[in-house]
C-alpha cells in the first residue's frame, strides 16, 4: 500500500495527522509539503481536485480531513 502525506508547516490539522503518525511509529508515510514543492502542490490539485491539506493518498487515492485520516491510519496499523 502506497500512502502519502500531502501538508504545509504551520497547518493545525495537518500537525494533528502528524502527531498521529509520529505517536504510532509508522515509517511507511511518504511526505510532501506542498510549500516547499511546486510539483507536490500541483500534483494535490490534478489528482486530489482541491488544494485541501492534510490530504493523505492511499494507493493514489485522496482522503481529506484530519479526523478521517486519524481514524484510518487507527484502523490500518502499518504491518510489521
Amino acid at each position: 500500500m502506497k500512502l502519502e502525506l500531502y501538508y504545509f508547516k504551520g497547518c493545525p490539522f495537518c500537525g494533528l495527522v502528524m502527531d498521529e503518525i509520529n505517536q504510532s511509529g509508522r515509517t511507511d508515510i511518504e511526505y510532501h509539503d506542498i510549500h516547499q514543492s511546486r510539483t507536490d502542490y500541483d500534483r494535490l490539485l490534478k489528482d486530489g481536485g482541491i488544494d485541501q491539506v492534510p490530504c493523505l493518498f492511499i494507493d493514489d487515492r485522496p482522503l481529506y480531513e484530519s479526523s478521517d485520516i486519524i481514524a484510518w491510519l487507527q484502523a490500518h496499523p502499518q504491518n510489521a
